[in-house]
């Protein structure tokens, strides 16, 4: 009998030689990788329907921000996001004197009369004053109130080509149109008016650049 034959066991339920026998537990592993791969899958459908509840509750937060940004950066600044910072005048709703600082009688008047025409309001027609007379070389002077800079003598500028101008301390809002030597007609009606639509037309936004308020 041998050593490991338990005590009154023997014939068929006898042991033989000198090793124990193998006991091993039922292999689990497959078990256990289903359950981690079922595991993580549960964990990503309750991440995924988290963040789809919290976009539902926040309406889209980045969506949102970024449609308002416009709006956000023009209320800190205190304009409009559509309206244009200074509106332009008409020509109707500008006084112009003309005055002719060249030897050539008649100027004034002609020049005056076309302007007229094109909508323009006249105010004195004459010779220019001492402080001009003789002394323009260029095409004219638009000189005006320093109100007038970028309102009423741009309108009048797109009627005179290379035309300069100029602001004093005048009281009201009449301009001058100072005719130069090197003044020949003014700029055709044709010129004219589509320098007066590109000034009066909104410039367009600027893309592919971001800005910060």
């Amino acid at each position: 009998m041998s050593m490991l034959t338990p005590p009154g066991m023997g014939g068929k339920y006898r042991i033989t030689g000198d090793k124990y026998p193998r006991m091993r537990r039922p292999r689990r592993r497959g078990r256990l990788v289903l359950g981690v791969v079922a595991s993580v899958a549960a964990l990503s459908l309750v991440g995924w329907g988290t963040l789809q509840l919290i976009d539902v509750f926040t309406g889209g937060g980045d969506k949102a921000s970024a449609a308002g940004s416009g709006t956000d950066c023009a209320k800190k600044s205190g304009a409009s996001p559509s309206a244009s910072a200074v509106p332009l005048p008409k020509p109707g709703q500008i006084t112009v004197n003309v005055l002719n600082a060249t030897p050539r009688g008649g100027l004034a008047k002609k020049t005056a009369d076309e302007l007229k025409k094109r909508g323009f309001r006249i105010g004195d027609v004459g010779n220019a004053t001492a402080a001009y007379d003789k002394k323009v070389k260029g095409t004219a002077i638009l000189l005006g109130p320093s109100s007038a800079l970028k309102t009423s003598l741009p309108v009048l500028g797109t009627q005179v080509a290379s035309a300069e101008t100029r602001t004093d301390t005048r009281k009201g809002a009449e301009v001058d149109l100072i005719i130069g030597n090197g003044f020949k007609n003014l700029s055709s009606k044709v010129v004219a008016d589509k320098a007066l639509a590109a000034l009066a037309a909104p410039a367009p936004a600027a893309t592919g650049t971001k800005k910060n308020c």
